[in-house]
């Protein structure tokens, strides 16, 4: 193979992209019946290697969509992490790197049924900076579109045709002139961002949403929240009403794609005093460096891979 071929993981082999194809008929093509994960690799300039971070957390995430969805796990996590490792050694990236990976129902007939469908696994790579901008803030909507509840189709599960909702609400939040948006509960409560948990800070405490409230059990939410402990920095995990997004000191979602993100507008009202805030930053350069490996006490969330 020629020394820059790409490879993606298909279904037991290592194939190189050009020629990883999946039929037209793909019932995960046709229905949106596949669940994902986002996983993020660091590179470290100077140690020569990527970092991934909390892979294991992610599959077993994984392990729990494919369980809401009928779906059945061709690997085990373990397995998974291996393929992953293995994957990255062969593409050699020198630069951040996005790894997605999906079982997908993966028959070809007619029909959205789930049962008597087999399963198929696709990983990939790609290279991936910032996903929204980290630094200058964030001025965000309230999105008109609601997040879908529990019972259409559950947020805590990373299924590919809810990201519909997403996309919907992104793409009106950007035509609209914002950067993001925040959507509500079907009980307007505040739920999260289109694709991102959220985090505000009221009165030096950070908040964030109950995962019952049609959120996704975000890893990066679990990181903060672990992170805030061993900073002494005080949060509640509780239901937020709407108007406490025009009230607090801060803002920010938090998320494999968006990392640490401040928001600095919501509506077209600044938050606190309109930049990014004090805990915001201070849990942001930490994030950083945990994720690279330059943290001792966090390495165990980071698996290191040596790019030859």
């Amino acid at each position: 193979m020629p020394e820059n071929t790409v490879y993606v993981y298909l279904n037991g082999k290592f194939t190189p992209d050009e020629d990883a194809k999946i039929s037209v008929r793909t019932h995960a093509l046709l229905y949106g019946t596949s669940v994902f994960e986002g996983i993020r690799g660091y590179w470290n300039e100077e140690e020569n290697r990527i970092y991934i971070f909390r892979m294991k957390e992610h599959y077993e995430r994984m392990g729990r969509s494919c369980r809401i969805m009928f779906m059945e796990m061709p690997h085990s996590v373990k397995e998974y992490c291996d393929i992953t490792v293995e994957l990255i050694k062969k593409n050699k990236p020198r630069t951040d790197t996005y790894i997605r990976p999906s079982i997908y129902k993966a028959g070809t007939s007619i029909g959205p049924k789930l049962s008597d469908n087999p399963d198929g696994t696709i990983i990939f790579t790609t290279p991936l900076g910032q996903y929204v901008d980290i630094h200058k803030g964030l001025h965000v909507t309230v999105s008109n579109w609601r997040r879908l509840i529990d019972c259409t189709i559950p947020p805590r599960a990373k299924i590919a045709g809810s990201y519909c909702n997403a996309a919907l609400i992104i793409t009106e939040a950007k035509k609209s002139g914002f950067d993001e948006a925040i959507t509500l509960t079907e009980r307007s409560k505040v739920g999260e961002g289109s694709a991102m948990n959220l985090f505000i800070v009221r009165n030096g405490k950070l908040v964030t949403s109950n995962i019952t409230d049609d959120i996704l059990e975000g890893i990066t939410r679990d990181t903060i929240i672990a992170m805030a402990e061993d900073l002494d920095i005080p949060y509640e995990i509780r239901t937020m009403d709407r108007t406490e997004l025009y009230i607090c000191e801060e803002a920010f979602f938090c998320g494999t794609g968006a990392q640490v993100s401040p928001i600095t507008r919501v509506d077209h009202r600044p938050v606190g005093e309109g930049k990014p805030g004090p805990i915001a930053k201070k849990l942001q350069d930490l994030y950083f460096d945990i994720v690279r490996g330059k943290v001792d006490k966090y390495k165990h969330w980071c698996t290191p891979v040596d790019i030859g």
